[in-house]
């Protein structure tokens, strides 16, 4: 009898020969500026830890704390089970922080941009998405039954364009849907501009701030916040497990979405919420972050310092605006090699990133630099850089 899932062992090997398989390495201990992988120390710039919280030690201190007063887990969907008064805490805490009315958390930020987009749109209306959005967004575009649309990439006057065709062909509810920062190039979003555009076709805006918080605004607040849009933003999206350096999702807005979400998105009804002792470390993040913009200044000195060194050397790092600092290679095969070499002698973890994460062609090793980077790790990670790219005739 034949093995019905050869067929997969067969792609695998494709994979492998094209230069596309990704090797998923184990790291022992937390996440931070270093890590333990394969028993030798590496210096880490993989990690979306934006600001060095994933082993906080009052982070740690507050999960703790919870796993004795909650336990571990919250025994059901919230709807059936109850909601945890720690889950409640965390909603009002992030409405705080953000500067909405209400938010409802989930169990990622994927999880929050596949609830949301079908809750809000169906057959007749329309979605329209910028062409490099996140694969949660995509994948929550593809859930619902509204008609889809794409506009070119940060580009709000191909943006009215759609709009404009989505309103001739009748569509009842438009929705768009944008990043806030785009997470494999690092450049941020027209906000300002797209918010203008979809108020004359009287459009709904949804952001997803999973690279922005933490990251642009005041203290972290977010590309809201960057660009002064309270009011005129109706749907935020967001994440734990970047700056806030833990696990689950959030919606950001008005109370009558919130309360809407609460009664149709699917990922709230039939899944459970994140564990109490998530959910308690995620508001020390917030107590964190209201505390002091130290971290987040600091994320911009260190990545301002290694987007400097890497310039000097003649990088390619396209056009980032933020701390996510891609290294373009082009070649799938070559940013596979020079993702080895750094591991392997320089032991820097970089990983290659390639299709379908980056269309072909445009294979990298996105350099994700961190608050808890010293100057050294900075200095040390450019340099190992340019030891490996003079060695494969990159610079």
């Amino acid at each position: 009898m034949t093995d019905p899932l050869e067929f997969l062992g067969d792609a695998l090997v494709e994979l492998r020969e094209q230069g596309l398989y990704t090797t998923i390495r184990q790291i022992a201990g937390p996440q931070g500026a270093e890590l333990e992988i394969d028993g030798r120390r590496v210096l880490n710039f993989c990690s979306n830890n934006y600001l060095g919280l994933a082993n906080d030690p009052r982070l740690v201190a507050a999960a703790r704390k919870a796993l004795d007063q909650h336990g571990v887990g919250p025994g059901a969907v919230r709807t059936i089970a109850g909601t945890m008064a720690i889950h409640t805490e965390l909603e009002r805490r992030l409405a705080a922080f953000k500067g909405v009315e209400a938010t409802i958390s989930l169990q990622s930020g994927f999880v929050a941009n596949l609830g949301t987009i079908p809750a809000l749109v169906g057959e007749g209306d329309a979605v329209v998405s910028d062409a490099l959005n996140h694969a949660s967004i995509v994948d929550g575009v593809r859930l619902c039954k509204a008609t889809r649309y794409v506009y070119q990439h940060a580009d709000a006057d191909h943006l009215d364009t759609v709009l404009g065709e989505a309103r001739s062909k009748g569509a009842n509810r438009i929705l768009v849907i944008t990043d806030g920062v785009f997470s494999m190039d690092g450049d941020i979003a027209p906000l300002d501009r797209i918010v203008d555009v979809a108020e004359r076709r009287d459009a709904i805006v949804m952001v997803d701030d999973a690279h922005g918080e933490g990251v642009l605004g005041s203290g972290g607040r977010g590309i809201v916040d960057h660009f002064g849009l309270h009011g005129r933003v109706h749907i935020e999206v967001g994440t734990m497990s970047k700056a806030f350096g833990v696990m689950g999702g959030y919606v950001a807005g008005p109370a009558v979405l919130v309360d809407w979400l609460r009664q149709r998105a699917r990922p709230f009804l039939f899944s459970s919420a994140v564990t109490p002792a998530d959910a308690a470390a995620c508001i020390a993040a917030v107590d964190v972050m209201e505390e002091s913009t130290s971290l987040v200044d600091r994320l911009w000195a260190n990545a301002e310092r290694f987007r400097s060194g890497m310039a000097d050397l003649g990088f390619d790092t396209g056009h980032t605006q933020t701390p996510i600092t891609p290294v373009i290679l082009g070649d799938e095969a070559l940013a596979q090699q020079f993702s080895r070499r750094l591991f392997d002698d320089e032991a820097v973890f970089a990983q290659a990133i390639a299709y379908p994460t980056v269309p072909r062609g445009t294979a990298r090793i996105r350099a994700m630099v961190s608050a808890a980077h010293s100057d050294a790790d900075l200095d040390r990670c450019v340099e190992a850089f340019a030891t490996v790219g003079r060695s494969l005739g990159v610079v």
